[in-house]
């Protein structure tokens, strides 16, 4: 009974997502539309000396605080807390990117460039793979919320965690890397930098082992229907 009245929580992490997800767009069409970058690929994608960098660093951390609060309302325990966590993330990036087009236009692809995060350098990324790494974490937020505190064997082995943590960091360094390399040349050429390319191969090998966990229950609980159904019959 517990399982399924955590499970009950997912619709209401959504809408709160979803909201979120329109108040987040509204603000950074307001924000980008002072300093004309609709579009951040542009000249001077980063025009801190308009717009303060501390505020932008803290409205982006009061973000991830208010999903964080909203997991651990939902949740009871640290693994389906974790769940909502990486749901409601994932609704809300993935409608992020929805409201900003129903709003300006933008993006026109899924392969326009964006800024997604700003520390400890400019994260530069298409906007297909934020969405396709928010695709994952809905899917393993809905596995991890519902999977009951007290089904261990349920919880992915130490192995899958292993290999979801090189493939985060895989993703991190993708996202990163012209801005770890364009910081070698000092801190305006961060600011005024417009990456050119992506490494999608790479990006797609880091996907799959981020996604481990996530294949691991999965797996144990195709096994643990297979062997109920076994035994009903």
């Amino acid at each position: 009974m517990k399982q399924n009245v955590r499970g009950s929580k997912l619709p209401a992490a959504g809408v709160f997502a979803v909201a979120m997800a329109w108040m987040e767009a509204a603000t950074v069409v307001y924000l980008r539309s002072l300093v004309n970058r609709i579009n951040p690929y542009q000249i001077h994608p980063l025009p801190f000396a308009v717009l303060p960098a501390w505020v932008e660093l803290v409205r982006e951390a009061a973000t991830l605080l208010l999903l964080l609060s909203v997991a651990w309302l939902a949740g009871t325990a640290w693994r389906n807390r974790s769940g909502y966590f990486l749901f409601a993330f994932g609704i809300w990036d993935i409608f992020y990117y929805i409201f900003l087009k129903v709003i300006v236009g933008w993006p026109k692809t899924l392969f326009d460039w964006d800024v997604l995060f700003l520390l400890p350098v400019p994260w530069w990324g298409p906007v297909l793979a934020p969405m396709l790494i928010s695709l994952l974490m809905v899917l393993g937020g809905i596995l991890l919320s519902r999977n009951s505190a007290n089904r261990i064997d349920n919880h992915p082995r130490r192995l899958s965690w292993l290999l979801c943590l090189a493939g985060i960091f895989t993703l991190l360094y993708l996202f990163m890397q012209n801005s770890l390399m364009a910081s070698l040349e000092g801190n305006e050429t961060v600011q005024n930098l417009l990456p050119t390319n992506f490494h999608w191969a790479l990006f797609v090998i880091a996907l799959c082992l981020a996604a481990f966990p996530i294949f691991d229950i999965a797996v144990r609980f195709a096994a643990q229907h297979k062997s109920r159904s076994l035994e009903h019959s």
